[in-house]
């Protein structure tokens, strides 16, 4: 497998790969009706992500069987899971319905509410009364009842316990969900290890086991980041079962569970970062004596593998040295630039936002204040400000004490300096470039001020 992806990424080949298998999933012929029907459409959050009906979850109680969810089988790994959409306001019944009836142990969050200031996903959980909500939420159409139990912060994730209740037999189960508060909208987590070390913790709890309900795994269309999730977890599966590395194919693995939902992983990097948690997971999961070729971090690099780390490193950022600015003079008046120019377009669901307050389609942001009016989404930021406020210094010190793949950069000369000196020196340099060019651009902002003046006086004289 390491040979394979040294051989993709120097041949910087991901969208080609990743096309080819858009390209024979494309081709395969199943049948999408129920998601069509004129009764369901309002129950899908977008146009184009919708479950097959040969794999879609029914629903056995109420008066709609539909929801946009899929069951994914990996009969290899002995694994299944159910990968849906984030909810709807009009969906959270259903949702926890499914839980309920599917007799799923926990909920796989791996997207936040609001991203890039659009709703992704309705807050379809009691926040509980210490975070200022409410500790109960009842569900009467389903008749459901969801109680906040605890919650526990665990850096860059949330663990919430819920006590999901039947109020028509009054049985109760306790519901784990396992919120993922790091993970970007058509991007990859912070590193392999910090993933890897929250897909672990969800193992541990045993609730992807055979012998419970499948988990329920959602992002906000359950396909990019749900999918990247489930690829990664059962292709370690396997490499433990066969004690081998090199004993699957990650491309066919995908295709076989793109068989159950469409567009599983949606975008080369998330296919690349797939990659790298598997190689990187494979420390894990496999004894030392067959881990020759996989690279430790305790360990010099090989310069190939140097580069590999770098690559995702660079893949991540999105700082301002991603810009070249001329900090000359302008010798002409300066033009009106739009900052929009900065970001690369994606024409996909996420461009799409959804209106939760009544159903619809929207094309734009323009929507979202009107939306977060909602009193049901106003416990929003209460209850995510409480859980993440020290979010970030906690996960720079996660991430600079586990062990971490993508966490060097470019500036990597010496094969004999430490890891933890190379992260230092990175951040430091990373830092200090970014306060030049912020002067800079001071700096040229004030030159074009002047310049503008000066040609103002100018022409006052004529």
């Amino acid at each position: 497998m390491e040979v394979e992806f040294l051989d993709i990424d120097g041949r910087n080949a991901w969208n080609s790969i990743f096309q080819e298998i858009r390209n024979e999933s494309n081709n395969f012929s199943y049948i999408i009706k129920d998601a069509k029907k004129v009764e369901n459409k309002n129950l899908n959050r977008y146009r184009d992500v919708n479950p097959f009906d040969h794999s879609r979850v029914r629903l056995q109680r109420g008066d709609k069987d539909y929801i946009n969810a899929s069951l994914v089988k990996v009969p290899s790994a002995n694994r299944s899971y159910i990968l849906t959409q984030g909810p709807l306001p009009v969906t959270t019944g259903h949702f926890w319905l499914m839980v309920w009836e599917q007799k799923s142990k926990a909920i796989l969050m791996l997207n936040r509410v609001i991203e890039k200031n659009t709703v992704k996903c309705h807050q379809y959980w009691p926040v509980g009364s210490e975070n200022g909500g409410s500790d109960d939420l009842i569900l009467q159409d389903v008749h459901l009842k969801i109680t906040f139990l605890n919650l526990k912060n665990e850096s860059y994730y949330v663990v919430r316990k819920f006590l999901l209740t039947d109020l028509e037999s009054q049985d109760s189960r306790e519901i784990l969900q396992f919120h993922y508060t790091t993970w970007p909208d058509f991007g990859v987590p912070e590193s392999p290890a910090a993933f890897l070390n929250f897909l672990f913790s969800v193992r541990k709890s045993g609730v992807l086991n055979s012998n419970v309900g499948p988990p329920v795994v959602h992002c906000s269309a359950g396909i990019g980041r749900s999918g990247t999730f489930c690829l990664v977890d059962s292709c370690l599966v396997l490499i433990e079962q066969n004690n081998d590395l090199n004993s699957i194919n990650i491309r066919q693995q995908l295709l076989e569970m793109r068989h159950y939902r469409m567009g599983l992983i949606q975008t080369p990097d998330q296919l690349r970062f797939s990659y790298l948690a598997i190689i990187e997971g494979a420390k894990r999961v496999l004894p030392e004596a067959t881990l020759n070729n996989v690279p430790s971090e305790n360990e010099n690099l090989t310069e190939a593998h140097r580069n590999i780390y770098i690559s995702t490193e660079n893949s991540n950022l999105n700082t301002v040295e991603d810009v070249d600015y001329d900090v000359s003079p302008p010798p002409l008046p300066p033009r009106s630039r739009n900052s929009d120019d900065l970001s690369p377009s994606i024409h996909s669901v996420s461009n799409t936002g959804y209106s939760e307050l009544n159903g619809g389609m929207v094309n734009s942001d323009s929507n979202l204040s009107s939306m977060l009016q909602s009193k049901s989404d106003a416990s929003i930021n209460s209850d995510e400000n409480v859980e993440n406020s020290n979010n970030k210094s906690r996960l720079a010190e996660e991430i600079a004490q586990s062990e971490n793949l993508t966490s060097l950069k470019r500036s990597v000369t010496s094969g004999s300096e430490s890891i933890t000196e190379l992260r230092k020196r990175t951040r430091q340099e990373r830092e200090e470039k970014t306060a030049l060019m912020v002067q800079n651009i001071k700096k040229k902002q004030k030159e074009t001020e002047l310049w503008e003046k000066r040609r103002l006086k100018r022409k006052r004289r004529k």
